[in-house]
């Protein structure tokens, strides 16, 4: 699926919303990033009610928060509402996810054609997607003979000469006559540059205006889109022995995009794009928890991006650790300095800490039968059992947070049940003995959660592995 901005505004806008009412906005969710979400969840009767509307509402948000997206100002009854500009904002987030996610190392190892040695991929991998697809545009150009430097999708494009730069140098068999360089008008030589792009199979994001104005989000979309069709990098990525510590431990990568989600959804202002790059000055870690425990930071004390001094990223990571150990946690063998190294380990232990402190106090907030006392985790299994008792299913519970038998699903699905009863469909569960069955129940159940309400940052695989099921 493409996604195409129309000329006119109004048609699109309005074609945009019609996604939301009739529940397709959850599907955009899975086609930016496939297996957010279990399609069997969504209500997709001919006529919902107003109930089950909210549940769609509810579980596109969540799903959305959980991929990375802010959500903060948003809610189920602007969406049902059909609000332009927080409709549009939303899905304009979901596109450029999608746009993106295949702009890293990751999903894209030749990239590592853009760096020289160990320092450059080390500056490469903590680069936001943006910066990443940036610099992919310089090296294209600069192959081109391309004489300025690209910092922007906005200013330094207007005049469409690094766009006719770019393409001759991707797809020369496209280029035709008269060539957009020979051209002075601008709004010509930007609607040559379009059809050069057509004739090399990518859609039109924008017009020849949106160019000449300089609008950044959609020429972002469009040079995105123009490294998906053709990236110009070599198939066969050459060998250096820096790539070699590219490929993480898959649990470790899967804990730092839970975090990465969840710090992204608090709406701070800085946005993050890798846990163990991201948060190494200090100063993130200090933006989440001045959101989670208000007033615990000494901005006076704290030291402002860009921070070019080591001390002073320590300073910032030392107070992160003074403020942990009056929120009390478990600090043992981790300074400062550990953070500023990027020690993943340490880095993954403290964050851990701080998610469940966040959650901890959510609940606590809610005064849900504590009568003002702290709520610890055994009071959330002493719950989370009754809940499930009371509803009439005796059999049904969890002796602790890692309970093996918690894999096959059963438990949190008759939990959901529990709070919600027409939630569940039990038509769609399976008895989860094998594999495949418990890997059906783990998708249907994070997905029947977040249409509860629930923010959730977990894969299927965490449940599963019965991993931070306190999450």
């Amino acid at each position: 699926m493409h996604f195409v901005c129309r000329s006119d505004p109004v048609i699109f806008t309005a074609s945009l919303i019609c996604l939301v009412f009739d529940g397709s906005s959850s599907k955009l969710i899975n086609l930016a990033v496939p297996g957010t979400i279990d399609e069997r969840a969504i209500n997709t009767k001919r006529v919902l009610n107003l109930w089950e509307k909210n549940e769609n509402h509810t579980l596109c948000l969540n799903s959305a928060k959980a991929i990375g997206c802010t959500v903060v100002n948003i809610g189920t009854q602007d969406l049902a509402e059909g609000r332009p500009h927080l409709v549009l904002g939303l899905i304009s987030q979901i596109i450029k996810i999608q746009l993106l996610a295949d702009v890293n190392l990751k999903s894209t190892p030749q990239l590592v054609e853009l760096v020289e040695d160990s320092k450059e991929m080390e500056e490469l991998m903590s680069l936001s997607p943006e910066k990443i697809l940036l610099r992919w545009m310089n090296f294209q150009l600069k192959k081109g003979g391309f004489q300025r430097t690209v910092s922007n999708f906005s200013s330094d494009i207007k005049d469409s000469e690094a766009y006719a730069c770019l393409l001759n140098v991707l797809a020369p068999e496209c280029s035709a006559k008269p060539s957009a360089m020979s051209v002075k008008d601008l709004l010509h030589r930007a609607r040559l540059v379009l059809e050069h792009a057509d004739r090399m199979g990518c859609k039109r994001y924008l017009t020849p205006k949106d160019i000449v104005d300089g609008l950044p989000n959609l020429n972002l979309a469009f040079v995105a889109h123009i490294f998906q069709k053709r990236n110009g990098l070599s198939k066969q990525m050459k060998q250096v022995s820096f790539v070699d510590g590219l490929s993480d431990d898959a649990q470790v990568s899967r804990e730092e995009r839970s975090f990465r989600l969840w710090i992204n959804s608090l709406g701070i202002s800085t946005y993050i794009n890798n846990v163990f790059e991201d948060l190494r000055n200090g100063w993130v870690l200090l933006e989440v928890i001045d959101k989670i425990a208000p007033g615990s930071v000494n901005w006076k004390m704290a030291n402002c991006p860009p921070i070019k001094l080591p001390f002073k990223k320590v300073e910032n990571c030392n107070q992160v650790l003074k403020i942990g150990k009056e929120l009390k946690f478990s600090l043992v063998n981790i300074a400062g300095n550990d953070i500023v190294q990027g020690n993943k380990k340490l880095i993954l232990a403290f964050l851990w800490q701080l998610m469940r402190y966040n959650i901890l106090q959510l609940l606590k907030n809610l005064r849900f039968h504590s009568n003002g006392k702290e709520i610890t985790d055994n009071d959330i299994l002493v719950w989370a059992n009754k809940k499930v008792k009371d509803s009439g299913k005796h059999q049904s519970r969890m002796e602790s947070f890692k309970d093996r038998s918690l894999s096959s699903g059963t438990f949190f699905l008759d939990l959901l049940s529990a709070v919600e009863p027409r939630v569940v469909n039990w038509s769609l569960v399976t008895k989860g003995e094998k594999d495949e069955e418990k890997q059906m129940n783990a998708s249907y159940i994070i997905s029947v959660a977040r249409k509860l309400g629930c923010s959730i940052f977990l894969l299927p695989e965490d449940i599963l592995e019965v991993i931070n099921l306190i999450e």
